[in-house]
């Protein structure tokens, strides 16, 4: 393979937190629009329980608008011939050369079903982990990947919930490094939003 594989995480999170933005404000704004007609007409009960709604769903959607610019900055995971790489102007980038590398492995977790309904809408967290051929020259020579570092000696890159990101990753790595791939790791079930 020579064309290098782009994973575009920035443009996938920032469509992800505007989808959960207009969701959030389209039933935040309506529930303290109802807070307030219930208050009017002597409904404390009910429009106390509609302006924590309201607040509640308003303040995702605040949130949304005041993280944009950094949930909207350009994220890119590159495979190509030299290495993988992370570009993140304003972030922090890194790249490591594939000689460097003792393994490379793509790790998930599933959340558990607790109820029908969450099999239709299951998370799938993923991750990609860069095993090094050498851990204390690979740690002197890549301190910008520091935050990355596990205590087992792997650098694990988080790129959310993205069950179908695994393919794509899986045949970059193959295509540019088939001798360091290990295969997708199942680290189980996760409850909650890990």
């Amino acid at each position: 393979m020579t064309t290098p594989v782009v994973v575009d995480i920035g443009t996938r999170d920032t469509r992800r937190v505007i989808i959960g933005g207009l969701v959030a404000g389209a039933l935040g704004v309506p529930a303290l629009v109802g807070a307030v007609s219930a208050y009017g007409d002597g409904e404390g009960v009910g429009g106390t329980i509609a302006l924590v709604v309201g607040l509640a769903f308003t303040g995702i959607a605040l949130a949304a608008v005041l993280s944009w610019k950094k949930i909207s900055r350009p994220r890119l995971l590159v495979f190509e011939a030299p290495g993988v790489r992370w570009d993140d102007p304003r972030g922090a980038p890194w790249a490591v050369a594939w000689h460097e590398l003792g393994a490379v492995r793509i790790s998930r977790t599933r959340e558990r079903v607790v109820d029908p309904a969450d099999a239709v809408l299951r998370k799938t967290m993923v991750r990609l982990d860069l095993l090094p051929a050498d851990h204390r020259d690979f740690r002197a020579r890549h301190a910008d990947m520091a935050h990355l570092a596990r205590e087992d000696g792997a650098y694990r890159l988080p790129l959310g919930d993205a069950a179908a990101l695994v393919p794509v990753v899986e045949g970059a790595v193959l295509g540019f490094a088939p001798h360091l791939y290990r295969g997708v790791q199942d680290e189980g079930f996760t409850v909650g939003l890990s």
